[in-house]
C-alpha cells in the first residue's frame, strides 16, 4: 500500500478551476485503480501552514542552543510543532501530486509557504562536504498546473516558473521521478475552453493509471 499526498493550492474547487478539475479527475481515477492506497488531501487554503517568521526562527534558535520544547513560547511551540508535522507527513508519503494554477508566472503563495515548511535539513535533504544531498530517493511526484495562456512553447516558456520551481525542489529532495500535466490556453482561446478542459480530464485519468 502506498500513501499519496494530494496537495492543492487554489481557493476555488473544480467547478471554477481548471487545475482542480484535472486534479479531481486524476485523483478519482487513481483511487479507482489503487483502492488499497491511502490518499491524503492537503488543501493549502484550509490547512494551517505557518510562514517562516520571527516566532519560528526564535523557536528553532532556542532548541539549537539547548532549550527544551516546553521552554518555547506558546506561539513558538505551535508553529514549530506544525512545521515538524508537515515535514514528517511529507517524508512518510510515497507519492506527491501538486495541483496549482499559474499565477503571475509562479503559483499561489500558499504553495510557497508549504514548500518552505518541508525544506528541512536532515529530513528531506542533508548537507555534506560535497553540498546538499536529497533524502527522498524512493518517491515520485506529479504537478498538475492550469495556465490561461500557452506556456509550453515559444517565448512564454521562459516566463513559466511554477512548474520549474517545484521541479527544482523535487530534484533537491532527490525525488527521481517528476512529471507535469498542463491545462493551458483556455483564457487565450475561450471558444476552445471546454475542449481544453475535457482533453485535460482525459489525460489526467490516463496518467493516474500508471502513477
Amino acid at each position: 500500500m502506498a500513501t499519496v499526498l494530494y496537495i492543492t493550492a487554489h481557493p476555488h474547487d473544480e467547478t471554477q478551476s481548471y487545475s482542480m478539475t484535472a486534479g479531481k479527475a486524476f485523483i478519482e481515477s487513481y483511487r479507482d485503480a489503487n483502492p488499497s492506497d491511502e490518499v491524503i488531501h492537503l488543501d493549502l487554503y484550509r490547512e494551517n501552514i505557518p510562514q517562516i517568521d520571527a516566532d519560528v526562527f526564535s523557536g528553532w534558535g532556542k532548541l539549537r542552543t539547548g532549550s527544551t520544547f516546553d521552554q518555547l513560547t506558546e506561539n513558538e511551540q505551535s508553529k514549530v510543532r506544525r512545521l515538524s508535522e508537515l515535514t514528517e507527513q511529507f517524508v512518510d508519503a510515497d507519492k506527491y501530486v501538486f495541483v496549482t494554477p499559474l499565477w503571475n508566472f509562479l503559483f499561489p503563495p500558499a504553495m510557497k509557504a508549504y514548500i518552505d515548511s518541508i525544506c528541512t535539513a536532515g529530513k528531506t535533504f542533508k548537507y555534506t562536504e560535497q553540498g546538499p544531498v536529497g533524502l527522498l530517493t524512493d518517491k515520485k511526484a506529479l504537478h498538475i498546473q492550469a495556465r490561461g495562456g500557452i506556456y509550453s512553447e515559444g517565448p512564454a516558456m521562459e516566463l513559466e516558473m511554477g512548474h520549474r520551481y517545484i521541479g527544482v525542489i523535487m530534484n533537491f529532495f532527490g525525488v527521481p521521478s517528476f512529471e507535469g500535466l498542463f491545462v493551458e490556453g483556455h483564457n487565450q482561446f475561450p471558444d476552445r475552453a471546454e475542449e481544453i478542459k475535457q482533453n485535460a480530464i482525459a489525460r489526467a485519468k490516463e496518467k493516474a493509471l500508471n502513477f
